[in-house]
């Protein structure tokens, strides 16, 4: 189970984890955050309700891990972290505040982060500041909202919303739960292959009996 999540090389990363589940008779589930994942899940049923229309995912403001790994791992970086800034309509501008290493330039940090694939797509600022100063920029919060807009069968004018403010590593943390509990389930059910959350039964991710959680929920 892992939170793999580059949304472009998603396809790639199940293939490669189908052929090596298929061959280690095992259960693989990737993509198991928040998004790429439970937001996956959102975005599926908001097309069975409104097959026909445009959705948009808008995240922040908040801390991207993945962006902040990212920035990281750029020569001259001892630390960093990214901020994502909603600018609606599914765009998105970053944030980027750096500790520099001694003898490294910002303008060269700058950009390397600019050309990473990562960064590449969205308007991006970077601002130095000092090691004392990171803990305090370096907010944990993250959130998103999620619309469609179309039509269900030949009603148009249907608008789905889903809106969430979150600690980010607090829930990754719980879908990878999630996700480990459904991989054992599956797994003692003869399932030998590799998923995402949209791949998965919901009731699989849940504590407890699935009557229970079907009296419960349904």
């Amino acid at each position: 189970v892992d939170s793999f999540d580059i949304h472009t090389r998603m396809t790639e990363v199940v293939g490669t984890l189908d052929e090596a589940a298929k061959a280690g008779n095992a259960v693989a589930i990737t993509a198991a955050g928040w998004d790429p994942g439970t937001d996956s899940v959102v975005r599926a049923l908001f097309e069975a309700m409104v097959p026909s229309g445009t959705s948009f995912t808008n995240f922040g403001r908040g801390r991207s891990m993945g962006h902040s790994v990212a920035a990281r791992a750029i020569p001259g970086v001892a630390d960093a972290t990214s901020i994502t800034i909603p600018l609606g309509g599914g765009r998105h501008s970053r944030l980027v505040y750096v500790v520099l290493e001694e003898g490294a330039s910002l303008d060269t940090v700058k950009a390397a982060i600019k050309a990473d694939p990562y960064f590449a797509s969205d308007p991006l600022e970077v601002r130095q500041v000092s090691k004392e100063e990171m803990p305090f920029v370096a907010d944990a919060s993250h959130g998103v909202l999620l619309e469609r807009v179309g039509a269900s069968g030949l009603t148009s004018n249907q608008h789905l919303t889903f809106d969430m403010r979150i600690n980010n590593p607090a829930l990754t943390a719980q879908v990878l739960v999630s996700c480990a509990r459904a991989a054992v389930r599956m797994k003692a059910e003869g399932c030998v292959s590799s998923y995402t959350l949209i791949d998965i039964p919901p009731v699989k991710l849940l504590p407890g009996e699935r009557m229970a959680n079907v009296a419960r929920l349904v």
